[in-house]
């Protein structure tokens, strides 16, 4: 078998990491609100490109999707918060997609940069997946501070 070297065809594992806020600057460690909730914010995504060497920053518009799992075991990631983002009318899109009415109430809960407010870890830990409309896929694990 003869296989042909190009450039183009070379595998990469992609690096890069979600924005999120509230994080505590001086320990990176996700702050919890005066009620013992935790609300996250997507604010973008940076992912490294190693064809150029560059990191390119992404914002909510060019994120299609974002997960949280809320109690991260650091084995598997467990989707439990999902949500949509992205510019240029999902909604339609997504309508004409699937040729079917989507309930708007729905949809508006599923589609927001701002997490649903959600309990403290019982293991200390949350994780957060954000895919880009070029299926770039970024996972951050972040530690809580716990006032529990």
């Amino acid at each position: 078998m003869n296989l042909k070297k190009t450039g183009a065809g070379n595998l990469f594992m992609v690096f890069g990491e979600p924005d999120i806020q509230p994080v505590d600057p001086a320990n990176g460690r996700i702050q919890v609100g005066a009620d013992g909730k935790i609300e996250i914010e997507i604010k973008g995504m940076d992912v490294y490109d190693p064809t150029t060497g560059q990191i390119r920053s992404a914002s909510t518009d060019d994120i299609a999707c974002w997960f949280i799992d809320t109690d991260y075991n650091g084995e598997s990631f467990f989707v439990r918060h999902a949500y949509f983002t992205g510019a240029d009318e999902p909604y339609q899109k997504l309508k004409r997609a699937l040729r079917a009415e989507i309930d708007e109430a729905a949809w508006n809960s599923l589609y927001r940069t701002v997490s649903r407010p959600f309990d403290q870890p019982e293991s200390g830990k949350i994780a957060v997946k954000v895919i880009n409309h070029y299926g770039d896929e970024v996972l951050k694990v972040f530690e809580v501070d716990g006032r529990k």
